[in-house]
């Protein structure tokens, strides 16, 4: 805790004036692995049942332009701590390999000396927070640096319990090369049961531990519907065999990932109950997304595409915001917005504030989707990298480049969303000036926030 302290005393934060709970929301963000922008009842799939989430997105509003920082998990991830693009980072424009894994120049690089992963001199949110006075806490999956220095409670929990990776059997808790996963505080810990329930008892017993007197935040990322693929009724007396089939990210068995969501939805409900019991619901902004596009397990109808490339059904995800009072119920926004945008209405409600001369790259969307402000339009940047592949969007109102670079192949693309929203018509060559003018923009994006990548101009 020491060493977290004298970073945010470095860092000079600051906060609101009055330091204390009054008019400062709660905030709970509840974040799925791999889920697909249609695997929800109320994004249109029929033969999921998710009531829980459909309560909550009809108690508020469904996000139906939302995206993810990263067609992965760890990039997303990354840009939600720290609210701004993961590039800037250097080494998390992919997800962290399995074991530890370095999967594109920068992250082979970093992982040799031992640095890939989140640094904690990364002024994150968690940190703000915290040293604001709210109460802390993540429970679910972390996949941001396996090295100590990397975890979680450097950088702004009090209460940590999680996976440290990318996945793992969700009852032995063993990843694909026998890796232990299940961690507290930075140091392996041992469990019994199901992984979706022990961090959703967690986090139930982190909000029974609070009180009106204090705002807390509670950072719930589940590792569902992500592989293996166990439902809440498959443990075994062994783990998963390393070669076992479950392992298989586009190949889930449909009752088992039917499943693996549903009881996800259950254990929602639980903490929503959790929030109703102790009065904590009026005062408490929900939010509910998914950290990248559906695998080819998932349902990202009418979306082409799937995790690991920019096109919609890779970055596209389901989004929910929830806040009684501030948030007209049943409501529906089209606006165009990244998983960061959910840190700046954290910072800008909370009333915290950076000053290590950086600033936070989202915009307020709470804010934007409870009042009738008019939003402003910007333009939202992709890149994702593993080996010598590339793959690059911008979109700007309704049209969006897309680009996947390999050393003996490109493409790039032009698509009108607002036409065609499973990106089938590429306008390239009908409009050429704005092909041109956001392949600029994208290339001057990148230029600028991947120019000094930790030691790498």
């Amino acid at each position: 805790m020491c060493a977290v302290v004298g970073l945010l005393t470095q860092a000079s934060v600051s906060f609101a004036a009055n330091g204390d709970s009054e008019g400062r929301p709660n905030f709970v963000f509840i974040l799925a692995d791999d889920l697909g922008y249609g695997d929800l009842g109320c994004f249109g799939r029929t033969d999921i049942k998710t009531p829980n989430l459909d309560r909550l997105a009809s108690q508020g509003v469904r996000l139906t332009n939302h995206y993810a920082n990263g067609a992965e998990c760890t990039p997303t991830r990354a840009a939600f701590l720290t609210g701004r693009y993961q590039q800037w980072i250097g080494g998390l424009e992919c997800a962290i390999g399995t074991g530890n894994v370095g999967r594109y120049d920068d992250a082979v690089r970093l992982r040799e000396t031992n640095d890939l992963g989140l640094p904690a001199d990364e002024l994150t949110i968690g940190q703000l927070l915290q040293k604001s006075g709210y109460r802390t806490a993540i429970t679910g999956k972390w996949h941001l640096g396996y090295e100590t220095k990397f975890a979680p409670h450097h950088h702004g929990f009090d209460r940590t319990f999680y996976c440290i990776g990318g996945g793992m059997d969700y009852f032995h808790y063993l990843d694909t090369v026998a890796g232990y996963n299940l961690f507290r505080q930075g140091q392996p810990i041992a469990s019994q049961g199901y992984f979706t329930d022990l961090a959703t008892d967690e986090a139930i017993e982190f909000l029974n531990d609070q009180s009106t007197q204090t705002p807390f935040f509670l950072y719930l990322p589940y590792t569902c519907p992500h592989s293996p693929f166990q439902g809440p009724d498959d443990d075994q007396a062994n783990p998963l065999p390393l070669d076992s089939p479950l392992w298989n990210q586009g190949n889930a068995p449909p009752e088992t990932y039917i499943a693996m969501i549903e009881h996800m939805d259950r254990r929602i409900g639980d903490i929503l109950e959790t929030l109703d019991r102790h009065g904590f619901a009026n005062d408490t902004i929900v939010i509910f997304a998914s950290d990248n596009g559906g695998t080819k397990s998932a349902r990202n109808a009418p979306l082409s595409g799937h995790k690991g490339s920019t096109f919609e059904g890779g970055i596209r995800v389901p989004g929910i915001i929830r806040w009684p009072g501030r948030i007209e119920p049943n409501t529906e926004s089209d606006i165009p917005c990244l998983t960061f945008d959910f840190t700046r209405s954290i910072a800008e409600l909370s009333g915290v504030k950076r000053n290590d001369g950086k600033s936070f790259e989202g915009i307020d969307i709470v804010g934007q989707v409870s009042s009738d402000r008019k939003f402003p339009g910007r333009q939202l940047f992709w890149r994702k990298q593993r080996g010598e592949k590339v793959w690059k969007a911008v979109r700007e109102g309704s049209l969006k480049y897309v680009s996947e670079a390999a050393p003996n192949k490109s493409s790039e693309f032009l698509f009108d969303l607002s036409q065609d929203i499973a990106e089938k018509r590429d306008l390239r060559v009908e409009r050429p000036l704005d092909f041109e003018r956001l392949k600029s923009a994208y290339d001057h994006w990148e230029s600028t926030t991947r120019r000094d990548r930790r030691g790498r101009p």
